[in-house]
């Protein structure tokens, strides 16, 4: 069996990544927002042999967030520059959709639905019906600041300060649009089983249920079903930590990113460690640990055929540095998964 090629896509962005999304349709086409106020667009088609850049979209401020929508021709994207905007990949058109009063944090578009969800450190999201271009997108006010968001089939996860965690239904924020509703009640509201700020968070292919990770190095896996028994299936785990130099106790990183794969719903986690552990969430198990890359890794996915996971790399924000840039030290790498690199162990 060939060894999984891994290789770094080139020219990588110009600063931070913020984060990674691979396209619904094609395999090898993915976006990687950045903080230079850019959204690239890489094909990996012909892989490490040839420059995958197809084209850089320009923003007026940083870029938090990008999603692919309906096709492999349309995205959204989020940033500092409070705006919510649809990105035509094949025209480079950036259209506004909305306008938080601050800096929009995460987008996530529901396919099955035609309705995307925006995620703003204004303690609101907005809720947008892509099927109606004429309809004005609905406001909805949290109970904390958002710092993750996450959509899965039938659900929308949204992870804030204060270990709050409301899920939506995605049926209920359709109906919202049939009736010309304005208020949204959380389908659940939860206290989120880790101790500190939520940095990540995804949702399972199969719909059943999601995870989220913090800045204290620990991971939890919940099940939407909300029954005795199945709740009484979650847990948290310690990860990303390196043992103290000096033997005392142990360096705690913060678990900047999650995906889940598509085909196997095993998960991948990304550290401030500069490690990708993969898990199997089922087994409650690690199956994988891949080398040390060369710095943070401060986002994650993977493709939809599960074939390619993308790793962005570079300096961390943790450092607590005044001049912070990422610049010349920000990479993206793509690796080729073997056939069952990600098969969790009870898969057939």
């Amino acid at each position: 069996m060939a060894p999984a090629t891994q290789y770094e896509l080139s020219p990588p962005p110009g600063d931070a990544v913020s984060s990674i999304a691979f396209a619904p349709d094609s395999g090898t086409k993915l976006l990687v927002s950045s903080w230079d106020n850019k959204v690239y667009h890489y094909d990996i088609t012909n892989g490490p042999e040839a420059s995958s850049l197809v084209n850089t979209y320009e923003h007026r401020a940083p870029v938090l967030d990008v999603c692919f929508g309906a096709d492999d021709n349309e995205a959204f994207t989020a940033g500092m520059d409070w705006t919510v905007n649809r990105l035509n990949l094949e025209t480079g058109e950036l259209t506004p959709l909305s306008k938080h009063t601050a800096p929009v944090r995460r987008v996530v578009y529901s396919k099955s639905h035609g309705i995307l969800v925006s995620a703003s450190w204004d303690s609101t999201l907005n809720l947008h019906n892509l099927n109606d271009p004429s309809s004005t997108p609905i406001t909805i006010a949290l109970p904390g600041k958002p710092q993750a968001l996450a959509g899965s089939p039938s659900k929308i996860v949204v992870a804030m300060t204060g270990r709050i965690i409301n899920i939506y239904d995605v049926d209920s924020i359709a109906e919202l649009f049939r009736t010309g509703g304005t208020e949204l009640k959380p389908w659940q509201q939860r206290e989120s089983s880790l101790r500190y700020l939520t940095r990540s968070v995804s949702c399972m292919p199969n719909d059943a249920g999601y995870a989220t990770s913090s800045i204290e190095g620990r991971v939890a896996v919940e099940w939407f079903e909300d029954t005795a028994e199945s709740q009484a299936r979650k847990y948290a785990f310690k990860c990303h930590r390196q043992a103290a130099p000096d033997g005392d106790g142990d360096i705690v990183y913060p678990v900047n990113a999650l995906a889940f794969h598509s085909v196997h719903g095993t998960f991948a986690s990304g550290g401030g460690d500069g490690t990708v552990a993969l898990w199997d969430a089922e087994a409650k198990r690690r199956l994988k640990q891949y080398q040390k890359f060369p710095n943070n890794v401060a986002a994650l996915a993977f493709s939809n055929d599960g074939k390619y996971l993308a790793v962005g790399v570079c300096p961390g924000f943790e450092t607590g540095q005044n001049d912070y840039s990422g610049a010349g030290q920000t990479s993206v790498f793509i690796r080729e998964l073997g056939e069952n690199e990600a098969k969790g162990k009870g898969t057939k």
